[in-house]
């Protein structure tokens, strides 16, 4: 079995309350850490990564990307899924060609630009060529970002991920959805859903899949918090 096969499988069969807990490397050294401690795949976070390759979020050029998500993938023996936010401006065949030259079994792929929600049918149509590139090779995950755009309707989020879904999702990621509504979220969509939590804040991971979610991430949450406990660190050595 692929790499590709085995993260797909990971996200199916699942009891509830047991959703698949993906964190998210940033570098190499972290994505050993998260190896090391039995999780059996991961997922990069494209902040996480922007702030150790010292860019903003959105802001990384696609080549330093990739590269670092490559770095990642040789340094660990578990599928990783990549975050590149919404495509770099690549022609499907090529996005899938890079993805899979930097040795991810997936991808998380935005549907909104410049703070603006794209068009959900062209969207669609420009994910069912990823698929058609792709094949089984990647796993697709596809973000909607209505609640992240201040758009409340579950039933609007719900439209997205159904063309998604249609068009070769493999998962779809109503980041930014309210807990309460999971379960709504849950009734109306086919297939995985992607949940993203803070860390130690809000429901738990089993909560959260109580409720519907079928996998967990963190975003750069967990970059955020080495960030901080280095900041400690540096703090008690200034003041030896």
């Amino acid at each position: 079995m692929s790499k590709a096969d085995t993260f797909r499988a990971l996200h199916h069969h699942r009891a509830p309350g047991d959703p698949l807990v993906l964190p998210g490397p940033w570098d190499a050294a972290s994505a050993r850490v998260f190896a090391e401690a039995g999780f059996p795949a991961l997922a990069t976070p494209s902040a996480g990564v922007a702030a150790c390759l010292g860019y903003e979020d959105g802001q990384v050029p696609a080549d330093e990307m990739f590269a670092a998500v490559a770095r990642i993938t040789r340094a660990v023996d578990v599928p990783v899924s990549a975050d590149v936010e919404g495509g770099y401006g690549l022609a499907p065949k090529e996005l899938v060609e890079r993805l899979l030259e930097a040795g991810a079994v997936g991808c998380n792929l935005e549907d909104s630009a410049g703070g603006v929600l794209k068009d959900p049918h062209a969207h669609a149509a420009w994910l069912a060529e990823v698929r058609e590139a792709a094949g089984d090779r990647l796993f697709v995950n596809a973000r909607v970002d209505t609640f992240a755009r201040g758009v409340a309707d579950p039933e609007r989020a719900i439209e997205r991920a159904a063309l998604y879904v249609a068009a070769g999702a493999d998962c779809v990621y109503p980041i930014g959805a309210p807990p309460d509504v999971l379960p709504l979220l849950r009734a109306g969509i086919q297939g995985p859903i992607n949940v993203g939590t803070l860390v130690d804040e809000g429901p738990s991971p089993a909560e959260l899949g109580a409720r519907g979610a079928t996998r967990i991430t963190f975003g750069p949450g967990l970059q955020r918090r080495a960030a901080g406990a280095l900041r400690e660190i540096a703090a008690g050595l200034r003041r030896r």
